[in-house]
């Protein structure tokens, strides 16, 4: 892991700017530069409307808007740093109508007005995408969308500080907006690690924006993060899925749903054949019975317990057969007291383990690909808002909703910003090799 630290965002100075908003209704806007998708028709309907609602009043140069305008002349002309072409957006028309709205004249200030808020509607929704870096999207809604113009606008109308919501992208996640900075203003030694940041920029691409509850995880660093109001409350160590390919966790979006109390574990095949099965050729039902594994007749959930000993362990060894093997609850259990599930195809979860040693590692991608818990407890009190939920006696697998899903994030971040510094993480499923060779390739 390693750590390059930089200045301050960049900033360009428009010196002796005092603009006023014009009187009266904003003429319709002229034609948006926007996506094919949501067409210009559109775009120009939702952004008449927006000011239609408003009676006219600006949003740009209205008393309490700072440099909100110079901020976005800043952002459009450093739209290469999103992989964008300023030019899209007039970049040096946009410049020029601002510096034209200084003297206060009136259809000046109402042309600058339109333009800022055409080239807003276009930088985001160029932003706001889905990557396409194999994020796995287990719930749609969770998939990055370009907003509408109306939702656009509104969003930059109801912030705090438009000076600072523009500046601090805030249509996007803040990781988004730091990477960002650090490319716009060169915070980096040499050609691969601007290639590196780019591709860590548009993994970003598909973390959420806003102030809602959700969790990050991410695999290189081995860590997950609680964030509310768009800040980070708790984090904690975890143990993420091995470098081998067959054991990645993979980066995925999906709805925390329930927890699991005194769960099952079902051992992977690949598992049992390397690690479980050589134990119950040595040792028979008595290694089964001190683990507390039972045998099941299949992997639907209506499969029987059956006779361990009805099987060929030695062609379980060699792969021969695959079996299933049904771990019980208790304190020997892989999942230990409970598992966060979001169900999905591909058969990862969070969970407890009775492994703690394996938390205090440094080096924590030693997992199957799910996800152990430094502390699910702590878990399960901030998902419940404050009271983790208990098992009701030894019944296995207690199903417990959330008082409402909590969206999670794993994520695939090697260079993460912290503070004004980039901090990076090596390259331990090879993602950013494979990214980069594509870049060179191009």
């Amino acid at each position: 892991m390693r750590e390059i630290r930089g200045g301050p965002w960049p900033r360009k100075a428009f010196r002796g700017l005092a603009l006023t908003a014009a009187a009266g209704l904003l003429a319709a806007p002229a034609s948006l530069v926007v996506s094919p998708a949501y067409g210009a028709e559109r775009a120009n309907a939702d952004v008449t409307s927006f000011y239609a609602a408003r009676n006219g009043a600006s949003l740009w140069f209205r008393s309490g808007s700072g440099d909100a305008a110079q901020q976005l002349v800043q952002l459009i002309s450093t739209a290469q740093a999103d992989n964008l072409n300023p030019r899209r957006y007039n970049a040096r028309g946009l410049e020029r109508a601002v510096q034209a709205a200084s003297t206060g004249n009136p259809a000046a200030v109402q042309r600058a007005e339109t333009m800022l808020s055409q080239a807003l509607v276009a930088y985001v929704r160029d932003t706001r995408h889905d990557p396409n870096v194999g994020v796995v999207y287990v719930d749609r809604e969770l998939r990055p969308l370009p907003p509408s113009a109306q939702s656009i606008l509104a969003d930059a109308a109801a912030a705090p500080s438009l000076a600072n919501y523009v500046q601090q992208l805030g249509w996007m996640n803040p990781i988004y907006g730091k990477l960002r900075q650090a490319l716009a203003s060169r915070m980096y030694r040499s050609e691969a690690e601007r290639r590196l940041l780019t591709v860590n920029l548009e993994r970003a691409r598909a973390l959420p924006p806003g102030k809602q509850r959700y969790v990050i995880i991410n695999a290189p660093a081995a860590r997950l993060y609680m964030y509310e109001n768009g800040q980070v409350v708790d984090s904690m160590r975890v143990v993420a899925g091995r470098p081998d390919p067959i054991a990645q966790t993979p980066m995925m979006n999906a709805f925390i749903r329930y927890v699991a109390l005194n769960p099952y574990w079902n051992s992977p095949s690949d598992i049992t054949a390397r690690r479980l099965a050589p134990n119950v050729v040595k040792r028979g039902r008595a290694y089964l019975n001190e683990k507390g594994y039972e045998l099941m007749s299949d992997w639907s959930d209506h499969a029987r317990v059956i006779d361990p000993m009805s099987v060929n362990w030695h062609d379980v060894v060699a792969g021969k057969v695959q079996v299933r093997l049904r771990q019980k609850p208790g304190p020997a259990n892989s999942m230990g007291k409970m598992k966060f599930m979001f169900p999905n195809e591909q058969g990862i979860w969070l969970h407890d383990t009775p492994e703690k040693e394996k938390i205090e590692e440094a080096a924590r991608l030693q997992s199957n690909g799910c996800v152990r818990l430094e502390d699910a407890r702590r878990l399960a009190r901030w998902l419940f808002n404050g009271r983790a939920p208990s098992p009701q006696g030894a019944r296995a697998e207690q199903k417990v909703n959330l008082p409402s899903p909590v969206p999670l994030y794993i994520t695939y971040l090697t260079a993460v910003p912290s503070g004004s510094s980039i901090v990076y993480f090596d390259d331990f499923y090879g993602k950013d090799r494979a990214a980069m060779g594509r870049m060179a390739s191009r």
